[in-house]
């Protein structure tokens, strides 16, 4: 199935926030939202609220800035988040959260590439090609700053996403041991760090 007639791919706005922050809670298997619920400051600010007030944030990594989105019908159904890597990131293992250990590890061999952090499509917008299409605007992304490998990361055990990405062109370079954890349901295997020339 093809994207439906009515589909635009735009830059994200701060408005679109609620949607972001569920959509990168979906791509992370959960581990965004354990993560926000550390930081709920008072009894009326659900997780969700911590999760949209980040991604109204204009810097940092998780920024409506770095994020586009798909719309259909006037409505977002799914998001791409993404950004070049040009040095490697600085990191003290024993200060992070476990989830965020290997994907940390992975990011430094990232380095000059587009590195797409988050891709996510609501489940009933599923299987008609959205993935794919906000796969490709990341590659156009990329070619505006002259920027010629993409990378991503990936739970080994996500089979779908995996299947996804070496349809497209992905290879996979580097994997890293999943951390035991209880914020998502892939508790052993890897996270595997792919990428693609364009």
């Amino acid at each position: 199935m093809s994207i439906n007639v009515g589909t635009n791919i735009r830059s994200a706005k701060s408005e679109d926030a609620q949607d972001l922050a569920k959509l990168i809670d979906i791509a992370g298997e959960g581990i965004p939202s354990w993560l926000w619920s550390k930081s709920i400051d008072n009894d009326d600010q659900t997780v969700l609220d911590v999760g949209a007030e980040r991604a109204r944030r204009t810097s940092g990594g998780f920024s409506f800035k770095n994020a586009h989105v798909l719309e259909q019908q006037n409505q977002v159904a799914g998001m791409l988040l993404g950004y070049p890597i040009l040095e490697a990131p600085e990191s003290n293992n024993e200060e992070l959260p476990k989830p965020i250990i290997p994907f940390l590890e992975l990011e430094k061999h990232s380095v000059n590439t587009w590195y797409i952090n988050a891709l996510a499509v609501y489940a009933k917008h599923r299987g008609n090609g959205i993935g794919s299409a906000l796969m490709k605007q990341a590659e156009t992304n990329a070619r505006k700053i002259n920027i010629s490998k993409m990378s991503i990361q990936v739970y080994g055990q996500n089979h779908g996403a995996v299947r996804l990405y070496k349809r497209l062109g992905y290879k996979h370079m580097k994997s890293a041991p999943v951390l035991n954890h209880p914020c998502q349901p892939y508790y052993t295997g890897d996270v595997l760090l792919l990428m693609k020339d364009i």
